[in-house]
């Protein structure tokens, strides 16, 4: 009996013993890599972008313009979908979607952006609190140091790529509008679709931000310095240009390998901050639901609260506690303290209709193939006029309803992405007058818009 015993001890022992080998092998596997990327891949969005263009093949002149795809990568820096990216990624597209790491999908809109610096902030609604990337600092990085590249290269979502500090300040040339400083060197794999990424260390906290690489060479690639950025995001959230709000804080960030903080260096005079009672040499810990570590942390609490509504923030005040009560005033405040002007903010865009109305003055429906048959004309497609604004560019220069736009300058207008082409175009100014084509009866009509007074 006590044989048996025995006999099923030793076998439960030896099951609990390959059970416990199978959980420490799968965590000896479990390489500071692998932690690193577990920690911040939830912050991590994929970018894919749809931008028009210009056809360069003379023999494509009367076809309409292409839309080309694009890629990026994203890093999600705050709970309600503010996503930082690269400037370029961004530049002159017509629409973003944007997918996490979980597979959702969605689309995304530009906030603000600044090119000097290649940052960009947008947008997405999720019904959901996402993940933030968690903040590193880039003050003590060392040369040969392990870093981790995470990015949608070349379309292939959430691409891990390991190397190491090749550089820690690198002053590059891209073309002759785009040059960066101070920016960090790493042979970890940088490839299009890379850009606006996270460059992690093994704590799995962003201390860089992926940006270019070198045309030609090999695993030459470039990292905007997470110090650097954080204090470009600061002014891509400021709350004035996005909110309308200001609260008068005067801060400064302190970044060291011990300690990343805020540190008040003043309260403006008159200002919310002042009324609320902020001292020089606050350590701002806190600021509504938001644990704050530099200015981007400050600008983003109260980023979305209204002129008038107060926010609780914590500071550190002779190693005590205090909380202080922020009452956000209107811009409109004559002590503003405005953001650099290399910010751009991106205002909403109008509806198709709505600005096709403004600019040119008229109302359009697509009319089909069919229809235009009807017309004997070589045309492939048009679209057809609804209604003409009075006192418009169009109405002075003749068009009536029921003509069919079939062109605007040297494009055909099949459709209303033809005619959107045209009235976004970063030319525009240099078309006016703009040469248009229409059909009435069996004739081809033509003519010229003067659009100066209606962009303003």
């Amino acid at each position: 009996m006590r044989t048996a015993i025995f006999s099923l001890w030793l076998s439960a022992v030896y099951l609990c013993l390959l059970s416990c080998s199978d959980g420490l092998a799968s965590d000896a596997r479990k390489t500071a890599t692998v932690r690193a990327v577990e920690r911040a891949r939830g912050a991590v969005a994929n970018i894919h972008s749809e931008k028009t263009a210009l056809d360069k093949d003379p023999a494509f002149r009367d076809g309409p313009p292409r839309k080309v795809n694009g890629m990026g990568t994203g890093i999600i820096v705050d709970e309600r979908g503010y996503i930082v990216t690269n400037q370029h990624v961004i530049a002159d597209v017509d629409a973003l979607r944007v997918t996490l790491f979980d597979g959702s999908t969605y689309t995304a809109r530009v906030i603000s952006y600044d090119r000097k610096h290649d940052l960009a902030v947008i947008k997405i609604d999720p019904s959901r609190s996402l993940p933030v990337i968690p903040l590193g600092t880039s003050s003590d990085l060392m040369l040969g140091e392990s870093v981790i590249a995470v990015g949608n290269a070349f379309g292939y979502e959430h691409t891990i790529t390991a190397g190491i500090i090749s550089s820690l300040s690198r002053d590059v040339e891209v073309n002759e509008t785009q040059s960066y400083s101070n920016l960090l060197q790493t042979d970890a794999s940088i490839n299009p679709g890379n850009s606006g990424g996270p460059l992690l260390n093994l704590d799995g906290e962003v201390v860089g931000i992926n940006v270019a690489i070198r045309a030609g060479a090999q695993r030459i690639g470039f990292a905007i310095p997470i110090d650097d950025a954080r204090k470009f995001l600061a002014r891509l959230l400021n709350t004035g240009r996005l909110n309308d709000t200001y609260h008068g804080l005067v801060t400064r960030d302190v970044k060291s390998p011990q300690n990343l903080k805020l540190v008040v260096d003043s309260a403006e005079p008159n200002s919310p901050a002042s009324a609320a009672g902020f001292k020089p040499g606050d350590v701002v810990m806190h600021a509504g639901s938001v644990a704050v570590a530099d200015q981007a942390d400050l600008e983003r609490a109260f980023l979305g609260h209204a002129p008038g509504e107060e926010v609780e923030v914590t500071v550190l005040r002779d190693q005590a506690a205090v909380t202080l009560k922020v009452q956000l005033a209107r811009n409109a405040d004559p002590n503003v303290n405005h953001a650099s002007s290399q910010v751009v903010v991106r205002q909403p865009k109008e509806n198709f209709d709505d600005q096709v109305w403004r600019v040119l003055g008229l109302r359009l429906a697509k009319i089909s193939t069919a229809q235009l048959d009807t017309f004997r004309t070589r045309y492939r497609g048009g679209m057809k006029v609804v209604d003409v604004r009075g006192d418009s560019p169009a109405a002075q220069n003749g068009i009536q309803p029921g003509d069919i736009l079939v062109g605007l300058h040297i494009w055909e207008t099949t459709k209303a992405e033809d005619v959107s082409y045209v009235v976004n175009n970063p030319k525009l100014v240099s078309f006016d007058p703009l040469k248009f084509y229409v059909i009435r009866g069996p004739e081809t009509l033509f003519g010229s818009l003067p659009l100066a007074r209606e962009r303003k």
